[in-house]
């Protein structure tokens, strides 16, 4: 059975960010309110829960997992970026995209796509995620919370809560957020490539 807890949108309380926490390092799976639509989360070193994560998502490891960072300076840890990227990614951050990174090599091999060698990265413009990741102290792995039967995010946290109480820790009731998806920005190539149409809007990078 899943916990449920409400946090203020905009003054997120620290005791239960703490406990999601908690929650997120015993090997737990969260939904969690962001900048496009609710998401799957888990500890990015977790083995287990990146599993359970993809099967409730229903994708295979061609899919790309994301990871959540709190700001850029992670960047370095887990991605190869030269300086137009970078200034590209410090225009768009925080918000709604995704951008396609080549990996480093300190990305375990299970959270890189296995032939491209790439990972996506977002840095989410929401003060549930943004407490969540700042308590943490390092990113989260994340994926968009459409379940497999589905073609949209899943929007309303107590659904969310009566669909996946048996498979998920943790529902975090922050309200209703978009239902659109993040923009993804493949930057592997000479110049940006939109690959998806989002929230975020495409025409920075067209």
């Amino acid at each position: 059975m899943s916990q449920y807890f409400q946090i203020h949108p905009d003054n997120p309380q620290l005791r239960l960010i703490k406990k999601a926490v908690q929650i997120v390092d015993a090997g737990g799976l969260l939904a969690l309110p962001t900048d496009s639509s609710y998401a799957l989360v888990c500890h990015l070193d977790d083995k287990a829960a990146v599993e359970r994560m993809r099967r409730i998502r229903g994708v295979d490891d061609r899919h790309h997992l994301t990871l959540l960072c709190r700001d850029l300076s992670d960047l370095a840890n887990y991605a190869k970026v030269d300086n137009r990227q970078y200034r590209l990614l410090k225009a768009a951050t925080p918000g709604a995209y995704t951008f396609i990174l080549e990996a480093t090599k300190e990305v375990p091999r299970r959270l890189s796509h296995p032939s491209r060698k790439t990972i996506g990265l977002r840095v989410p413009e929401h003060k549930i995620a943004q407490a969540l990741l700042g308590e943490l102290g390092q990113p989260l792995l994340g994926t968009t919370l459409i379940l497999p039967e589905g073609d949209r995010p899943l929007n309303d946290p107590a659904d969310i809560r009566e669909r996946l109480e048996r498979q998920i820790e943790l529902v975090i009731d922050g309200g209703s957020c978009s239902l659109e998806p993040t923009t993804v920005v493949d930057l592997t190539g000479d110049v940006p490539e939109v690959t998806r149409r989002g929230r975020g809007d495409p025409g920075l990078f067209e």
